[in-house]
């Protein structure tokens, strides 16, 4: 090794030894500089600090309180990535429940255990393992804005927490209130039409996340005469859908989107129709992924339609596999994978056609993980008491559609006589599936 090479790799190594330590708030708040890519002071965290402390001094009012909170918002409003970060590190590592005092409150509820005294203990134990960064949710939940401020802020956080383990206490907290805050009991489903605001239409065609909508046309014949489009929508957020789901009423199970989404087609005389087809479902609100609405929704759909047109009969889905083309690169032969991508042209009877059927089959009705079905609309369907009752070949030839599911789509069923059959079955680890299913395994 030469003198430059020897020179080089000591420069390499001390690079490496140099590496920025990333500091712990708490390192922060007792430090006096600012170190690395830290967009906050020490002086400055710790100011940061106690205004968030002053949200929930117990010495304040609950209108003195949300004043605060109030103007804690004004500043995020303006502040930069990183700040807001800091604040987000703040609230998730330096508000968390008192250790001594969860450990003496478990002493307290053991020692009651099989005593009249156990269910109080076991009230007081629960009080001491609630975090104050809680009651800063709650004060900040008061303000007019605070849910709207709160559920955006959550969203912001999401891209973070991958690489930030230590928010995930701030982000599970705010998960929990938001089931609280947003329970179904609270929300009110609202026919969406065409008569219905523009800025309501314009936030249909933002969030929709199934079929994407091409155009003002696209989107009027989804709302037509014999389309209907529910959404949630929380008293906080008047005007903001939280989830949507887009029905069409037909005479038959729908097999295909195409003819769904054509602009041009004849509606359907729906006095006559006696199947409601659910063809896309979207969550519209980030920042409160892991709140299920899904379940609900589509219960109080199926309720509404029964009241305006009892001759429906038949509830069912026509439902993306987004995850089918991921599953199939690593499991189906290479060979196969190569036929595929011209499926388009393969005929009824073809051997390749059928053994992608099969294959498909094989991974809706048998393929599971953590005891969950392994496709993300399966599980949500399937979860609320559906079953896989039919695959229909070149249903999606969309690029989005070939690109997931080599056009492939599912008809989910909602039997609304087995809905609790089903899920018991799922429970057991049966993945509830229709006979014409079963014949198509491999």
């Amino acid at each position: 090794m030469n003198t430059a090479d020897w020179l080089e790799k000591g420069a390499s190594m001390l690079r490496l030894s140099t590496k920025p330590k990333v500091r712990s708030t708490q390192e922060r708040l007792k430090g006096t500089l600012r170190h690395n890519d830290e967009a906050t002071s020490p002086r400055q965290l710790r100011l940061l600090l106690e205004q968030v402390k002053g949200i929930v001094d117990p010495l304040l009012s609950e209108v003195e309180g949300g004043s605060r909170a109030y103007a804690l918002m004004a500043w995020y409003a303006t502040a930069t990535a990183s700040q807001r970060l800091d604040l987000w590190l703040l609230m998730s590592e330096q508000f968390v429940a008192n250790a001594e005092q969860i450990k003496a409150a478990q002493t307290q509820f053991s020692a009651a255990v099989g005593t009249p005294d156990e269910a109080a203990a076991e009230v007081l134990y629960r009080r001491a393992t609630v975090s104050p960064r809680r009651r800063i949710l709650q004060r900040f939940s008061a303000h007019p804005e605070g849910i709207r401020f709160l559920v955006d802020m959550r969203a912001e956080m999401q891209s973070h927490l991958k690489a930030e383990k230590r928010l995930l206490a701030l982000d599970v907290e705010m998960e929990y209130m938001f089931s609280t805050w947003f329970d179904v009991g609270f929300l009110e489903l609202r026919r969406i039409s065409w008569d219905s605001p523009a800025s309501l239409v314009e936030k249909l065609i933002k969030y929709e996340a199934v079929h994407d909508i091409r155009s003002w046309a696209d989107v009027k014949n989804r709302l037509d005469g014999d389309r209907r489009c529910y959404g949630f929508f929380h008293p906080r957020l008047p005007e903001e859908p939280l989830i949507f789901v887009e029905v069409a009423l037909l005479n038959e199970m729908a097999a295909s989107i195409t003819p769904l989404l054509d602009e041009d087609a004849d509606p359907v005389e729906i006095a006559k129709a006696n199947t409601a087809v659910f063809y896309s479902i979207s969550n519209t609100q980030n920042g409160l992924r892991g709140v299920s609405f899904g379940d609900s929704l589509i219960k109080r759909v199926v309720d509404t339609l029964h009241q305006e047109f009892p001759k429906l009969k038949v509830f069912v889905t026509l439902s993306p596999i987004p995850g089918l083309r991921g599953w199939l690169n690593k499991h189906a032969p290479a060979d196969l994978l190569k036929r595929w991508e011209n499926f388009e042209a393969l005929p009824a009877g073809a051997l390749e056609r059928k053994a992608l059927l099969g294959w498909t089959a094989r991974y809706l009705g048998k393929e599971m993980q953590e005891g969950k079905p392994l496709d993300p609309v399966a599980r949500f369907h399937l979860g609320n008491g559906a079953r896989v009752e039919r695959l229909n070949w070149a249903a999606d030839p969309s690029p989005k559609g070939v690109k997931q599911s080599f056009g492939l789509m599912v008809n989910y069923l909602y039997d609304l006589k087995r809905l609790e059959k089903h899920r018991a079955l799922l429970a057991q680890g049966k993945i509830p599936t229709a006979a014409a299913i079963e014949d198509l395994y491999l």
